[in-house]
């Protein structure tokens, strides 16, 4: 793969434990070289399997310049395309989403079962061989629910742990049971490296989070231990063994995996307690959903949290779910798409209010969005320079940034 000589040099000297150089945030060199190299060659989160819960339907999404077709064929299986005619190159599905019997080029009618063979090609001659123009496959994976797409040809083996690893924790869930109650979009004027680093820590959650630190114990996810907060610390560390054992015992798995900067496909899980009500990621940490998820008779199962590289986060509670997937548009433009999901059988206004369903992560999504925002304008200023990351708050930020320099390297040299 190409690279200049200066991505090279950008690349060798980037220091351990410090954020990456201003380029890495703002030169569309980097960002075309994120999009082949990154978004190109690895497993990318996309969806979840409500999105299409019916032969026929679809919807697609946007990685660099190629549009995917994420469909489900008449066998109910998943399938993924490259959304091209194999005519003229015409873009076959123009909305996000939709349902069809088979698929049809709006320009000349060539039409595709779900399978991806062609089946129509009306006045192309009597020598015409439709067999090899099929739509060119993407390779498609679900992880106890969530929709995965590779784009290369060769795609990390890898994945297959991840799966199997996370069909234990998530499967309880049961997200294919689900449908999805609200979807939003937000487009944030940042890199999307500085949107996933932001998720990384919570450093910053303490003084810009109050809906969401309503939940989360504020020594959950990383604190300097001190004199003065010893006993706090302990006592998490104390509660969270105490819960996992009650939790594990029931058949959750609980214990922390991280191999966020250790795989090709990398990924970390825990599930953690929740704070006061204890039940969810709410106003009052108490269910938005009367009826709860697989077959929980219980609503204090704290919140199991899945990161991905290079671009979703999700939580997995008693009562909802919510997914977030992570698409870059521009160097310094990204789209973030959050999903809410309860039980496919709930019935909204009686089992669940969709205002209180959305109100933490909404209001997060938008602080983020505007810290995303600030910091884009920081590494943009001359001054930037890249600053040293705190060992005890933002190690999954050093994380994220080895994996990403890893695999820039591996793709480069």
């Amino acid at each position: 793969m190409k690279a200049s000589n200066g991505v090279r040099e950008l690349l060798a000297a980037r220091r351990t434990g410090h954020s990456l150089d201003a380029q890495f945030y703002t030169s569309q060199e980097i960002f075309d070289l994120d999009m082949e190299a990154i978004f190109g060659r690895h497993w990318i989160y996309v969806g979840v399997e409500p999105d299409i819960p019916e032969p026929g339907d679809y919807f697609t999404v946007k990685l660099g310049r190629a549009s995917v077709v994420v469909l489900r064929n008449d066998d109910m299986e998943l399938r993924a395309f490259h959304n091209v005619c194999r005519h003229r190159g015409a873009q076959l599905c123009n909305a996000h989403k939709g349902s069809v019997g088979n698929l049809v080029c709006p320009y000349h009618q060539w039409t595709y079962d779900l399978s991806g063979k062609l089946i129509y090609a009306e006045h192309m001659g009597e020598d015409f061989d439709p067999s090899g123009r099929g739509l060119k496959r993407v390779h498609v994976e679900s992880v106890a629910g969530l929709i995965f797409v590779c784009l290369a040809e060769n795609p990390p083996e890898d994945f297959a742990r991840m799966r199997e690893t996370m069909a234990r924790y998530i499967g309880p869930h049961q997200l294919a049971d689900c449908k999805i109650a609200v979807q939003d979009e937000i487009v944030e004027a940042g890199n999307w490296k500085l949107v996933m680093e932001n998720n990384r820590e919570c450093y910053h959650c303490v003084s810009n989070h109050p809906e969401l630190t309503i939940s989360l114990y504020e020594y959950g996810f990383g604190y300097q231990p001190s004199p003065s907060n010893i006993e706090q610390v302990q006592a998490f560390r104390d509660l969270t063994e105490r819960e996992h054992a009650r939790w594990e015992a029931a058949g959750l798995k609980s214990a922390e995996i991280d191999e966020l900067d250790s795989c090709v496909t990398g990924f970390r899980t825990k599930r953690l307690p929740l704070d006061k009500a204890g039940e969810s990621q709410t106003m009052d940490a108490k269910v938005a959903c009367q009826k709860l998820l697989g077959n929980f008779g219980e609503r204090n199962l704290g919140g199991l949290s899945f990161w991905t590289q290079p671009n979703s986060w999700h939580h997995f509670m008693s009562d909802h779910i919510v997914t977030f997937t992570v698409l870059p548009i521009g160097p310094d433009q990204t789209l973030v798409r959050t999903k809410w999901l309860v039980h496919k059988d709930a019935v909204e206004g009686r089992d669940y209010d969709p205002a209180k369903l959305t109100a933490v992560w909404r209001a997060t999504n938008q602080q983020d969005r505007e810290l995303v925002e600030m910091s884009q304008r920081g590494v943009a200023d001359p001054a930037y320079e890249p600053g040293p990351y705190s060992p005890y708050t933002e190690e999954l930020v050093e994380k994220f940034a080895n994996w990403y320099v890893g695999r820039l390297k591996a793709a480069v040299e």
